[in-house]
């Protein structure tokens, strides 16, 4: 008898108690605030073979002697069969979890990797270290600006240190959003194949949905789709982080609240000023504003009404922020599953 006959034998059946996703998720986010990325340091991380998978396709596809139509067809066609393959992935590991009394191992490991929360307060972390390290004022900013280039896209050496610590402020609340709050929302949604469709996604916007004239036309479809699936997420992000910072001092959520409703949509994208706004009340701070991405000056209004002198402090600040609303969302999926799951 062959392997696939003897799981068509198998039948339907209920799964295991711990493949609820409701159970799944906390013990997901759980694993990942404890060790984050450590597992991937031997094997290739997923989101680094979907970006290994975008590039070769950018290569061979997104040719500059093509039209724009024609680049823009072949961008639609990358976004339906990388998100059709990602739902597809999602689902046989989940079906193995069905399947066998230990699979749920799997989904688990996989979901707790694709949610970026200590990932991104170290990265975030590394800055505010960088900044208020040992050394001259010089080689500080040096540090920071090395640091805030693996998590922003902005030229580094346009910014100087309130310019740095602003732009690790602006990543941390806006990666909140994409990376915590939409893989946890898109996960309950539609399980593993949503969570992995919407990391696929994502990692598509951030490589190829940008408005340089190589991916105007080819990222176009991605960058829409990610303005889409995002919509909701931001908006919840931008509440998490308003009601962390309600517990913690010198927190301002009326303002956070505030800033969310005025200045939300001043940012360029239909999502990001969302958890930016929030965070800018939060900490009585202004984010955004104009910078600089290569060659090329974006003349962004400034979102919030406090400082533009950010310090490394601002920064440790909001890491309390993230930290806060990443355990309040923790406790809310928590109670959510002892109400919703059988």
């Amino acid at each position: 008898m062959s392997l696939t006959e003897m799981i068509a034998g198998l039948g339907p059946f209920p799964p295991p108690p711990l493949l609820s996703r409701w159970v799944l998720l906390p013990l997901a986010l759980i694993l990942d605030g404890l060790v984050g990325e450590a597992p991937f340091r031997f094997i290739p991380h997923p989101v680094v073979l979907i970006g290994t998978t975008i590039a070769w396709l950018d290569r061979r596809l997104n040719r500059i002697d093509r039209s724009d139509t024609a680049r823009r067809l072949r961008g639609v066609l990358v976004l339906v069969v990388l998100v059709s393959l990602g739902m597809a992935a999602g689902w046989a590991i989940h079906r193995l979890a069905r399947m066998t009394g230990w699979g749920w191992l799997v989904e688990l490991a996989v979901a707790a990797t694709l949610v970026a929360q200590r990932s991104l307060y170290q990265h975030v972390a590394a800055v505010a270290e960088a900044l208020g390290g040992p050394g001259d004022d010089g080689s500080k900013l040096e540090a920071g600006r090395d640091a805030v280039s693996r998590i922003v896209g902005r030229d580094p050496a346009s910014l100087d240190a309130h310019g740095v610590a602003r732009a690790a402020i602006e990543s941390l609340a806006e990666n909140f959003g994409d990376g915590v709050v939409g893989p946890v929302f898109w996960y309950l949604v539609a399980g593993l194949p949503g969570l992995i469709a919407y990391k696929t996604v994502n990692t598509l916007d951030s490589m190829i949905g940008h408005l340089s004239p190589r991916h105007r036309a080819f990222g176009w479809a991605s960058a829409r789709f990610d303005d889409l699936v995002n919509l909701v997420p931001a908006r919840l992000a931008g509440l998490l982080l308003a009601l962390a910072s309600a517990l913690l001092p010198r927190g301002k959520p009326a303002k956070a609240i505030a800033t969310m409703l005025t200045d939300a949509r001043k940012h360029r994208s239909p999502n990001a000023g969302w958890p930016e706004a929030a965070m800018a009340g939060a900490l009585d701070l202004a984010l955004a504003g104009p910078r600089r991405y290569g060659p090329r000056v974006v003349d962004d209004p400034w979102i919030g009404t406090g400082r533009a002198r950010a310090t490394p402090g601002d920064i440790r600040r909001a890491l309390a922020v993230f930290v806060t609303a990443c355990l309040i969302e923790l406790c809310l999926v928590a109670a959510a599953g002892l109400i919703v799951a059988p």
